[in-house]
């Protein structure tokens, strides 16, 4: 366990190096939080301040700043370390450490999101609930929760994003399917709008992926509208399926390395 434990760490470090790509993203998720925030509060206007499917509009804007928050912590698209060694062939020194690959790479991508939580999530949530005095959690036991689920969210996070990236082993470029990836991301885990805003049978459909847990759930469990055992259950389900099945497609893909350019 040491081994994985130094990687994290080492990844971890790696992210603090890194001040001014941080402060741009600050930047950005800022401006993305208030253009976020302002539609929705001309939504509400529109309806009068009604709830919408079960939320109101300060409910929906402290969870665009919490999904705004997180962006970072969860890497939701951009991530294609992998997929480049795969490229390079690279891979081929990381299948003969003596760690598991799965294990490898979850390690280091846990130690990079304790980093963003410090220099992403903080900060931006700090911005968000000054600009728009965001609602507080339900309960303790929801805000204790809540950083449970964020760290799941990870695991799922990085479950996805390894089963994108170990396609390289059966495609020669990974730009189609990154596009097709940041759309369902983007649509499919409540980075932009709550689910429940979804018509009906979408939703229903929805809920059976694993998007949901990836955004979505965290918020859901800090704001009350998930019981938390029912929240985590569902997240601690994908990360295992998804680590599980990222291990057997590596598998697979580890029979048929081919290394690009001899």
């Amino acid at each position: 366990m040491r081994i994985y434990r130094e990687l994290a760490l080492r990844s971890f470090r790696q992210v603090l190096t890194y001040r001014g790509a941080t402060l741009a993203g600050l930047f950005t998720n800022a401006i993305f939080g208030v253009i976020i925030a302002s539609v929705f509060i001309g939504y509400y206007g529109a309806v009068d301040g009604a709830a919408v499917r079960g939320w109101s509009e300060q409910q929906t804007i402290t969870l665009m700043w919490i999904s705004q928050s997180i962006l970072m912590v969860m890497y939701l698209w951009g991530w294609w370390e992998i997929a480049r060694t795969i490229q390079t062939g690279a891979v081929a020194m990381d299948m003969l450490k003596p760690v598991n690959f799965v294990g490898y790479w979850l390690s280091r991508d846990l130690g990079r999101a304790a980093a963003q939580m410090i220099v992403r999530f903080v900060p931006t949530f700090i911005i968000g609930n000054l600009l728009y005095s965001l609602l507080a959690p339900a309960s303790i036991a929801n805000a204790v929760a809540f950083f449970a689920s964020i760290a799941l969210g990870v695991v799922v996070s990085f479950g996805w994003r390894f089963l994108l990236n170990i396609s390289g082993f059966w495609l020669v470029d990974h730009r189609g399917i990154n596009y097709v990836a940041m759309a369902a991301i983007n649509i499919l885990s409540g980075l932009l709008i709550p689910l429940a805003f979804l018509p009906d049978p979408i939703l229903a459909v929805v809920n059976l992926l694993p998007f949901r847990a990836i955004v979505m759930i965290p918020g859901e469990i800090y704001l009350g509208q998930i019981p938390i055992a029912e929240g985590l259950a569902i997240q601690v389900f994908w990360s295992v399926a998804l680590l599980l099945l990222g291990g057997w497609v590596f598998s697979l893909g580890e029979k048929k390395v081919v290394v690009q350019g001899g």
